[in-house]
């Protein structure tokens, strides 16, 4: 397990990452399924291609939001700081630079 300080400092930066997601999806909002796009426009596949954008950064969104909120379990239940794969310790230098990372850099290319 990572040591008390760093565990405190990523989940700080877990936490402020978690917020940060949570604003930028709350903000595409209705973006994801056009509603709030003007379907009168002369160019409807640019109405097409507008959500289907947005649909897409919501996707990666909600995605990289998972990642965080499951580092965030990982330190509650104990195992944050452990390779998901192999089971040995993520460096701490791997872990500041990524808070999120289930992986030590060893199985991070196999993954």
């Amino acid at each position: 397990m990572p040591p008390t300080e760093l565990l405190a400092t990523n989940r700080a930066a877990l936490e402020a990452e978690k917020d940060r997601l949570s604003r930028q999806l709350a903000a595409l909002g209705g973006g994801t399924n056009g509603s709030d796009l003007d379907h009168n426009f002369a160019d409807s596949g640019q109405v097409a291609a507008e959500v289907g954008e947005a649909r897409s950064l919501a996707g990666s969104l909600e995605d990289q939001l998972a990642a965080v909120q499951e580092a965030l379990d990982r330190i509650d239940d104990g195992t944050y700081g452990l390779c998901q794969n192999c089971g040995q310790p993520i460096g701490d230098a791997r872990l500041e630079a990524m808070p999120e990372t289930r992986w030590c850099i060893n199985c991070a290319g196999r993954a």
